[in-house]
Formats: structure tokens, sequence, C-alpha cells
């Protein structure tokens, strides 16, 4: 597997960037390695202790850019569309393949076709309010 750019958000509100080549939404651990570290030297990230793993396009995205949390007329979304708040109360908009609180977590694509993530893993303990719309 090819590295993979993401960011990861700790539930205790760290954030780390860099990239991964073992992410595997059912096992208990991944390696990362980061961003802005000696390469080489790769984290283990404990699942059990994250609030989601962003699949991102680019580590700095746009400040500036506001995401779109709707879905425009006629958009279509991977699965059913949904809204997810967050134990830190980050609220994502987009659709899912399949959302079951007793898995370890589910992933969500941004409505934004524009968003800087391209899909997002949200671990199920960090998930405080959940609904589909």
């Amino acid at each position: 597997m090819e590295p993979i750019k993401v960011v990861i958000h700790y539930a205790n509100g760290t954030v780390m960037k860099g990239f991964t080549e073992d992410f595997s939404p059912n096992k208990d651990f991944f390696h990362l390695f980061p961003a802005a570290g000696p390469k080489g030297k790769a984290i283990e990230v404990l699942m059990k202790d994250l609030k989601a793993v962003f699949f991102v396009r680019d580590f700095t995205g746009d400040p500036e850019y506001n995401e779109q949390k709707i879905f425009l007329e006629g958009e279509k979304g991977h699965g059913r569309k949904l809204e997810v708040k967050c134990i830190d109360d980050e609220l994502l908009v987009g659709s899912t393949l399949g959302y079951d609180p007793s898995r370890k977590g589910f992933f969500v694509f941004p409505a934004d076709p524009n968003s800087n993530n391209i899909r997002v893993f949200i671990v199920s303990s960090a998930v405080k309010e959940f609904r589909y719309v």
C-alpha cells in the first residue's frame, strides 16, 4: 500500500499530520509517519485514543475556505446522508455506507466536493450526536 496523507485528531484534542500505510477500520492500531518528523520513525496510533482520522488532499488546506455543510440539490453521496457531532462539538456533514455504534467507527464522505477531506473515519466513541438527513 502506498502512503496516504492523514490528519489524526485524538479525543484529547491533540492533532498530528502524517502518512499511513496500514490503516484498517477493523484493527486496534495503525502506524503514522509524522509529516514534520524524521523519515522512517513511525508512531503507533491506538484507535481507542482517537476522535477521527481525516484522509486529506494536502496537509495545509485553505484556512479561508468555509466548508459547505449541506448537500446541494441533486447531489448524491456515498450511501446515506448524515450529520455527526463529535465530542468536541465539531459538526461533520456527509454520507456514509454504514453506521453501527457497536463497531469501532465508520467512514464519512464530506458533503462538500471541494473539501480538503477526501473521507473521514470517525471513531464511534467520539460521536456525541448522529442523525440521518
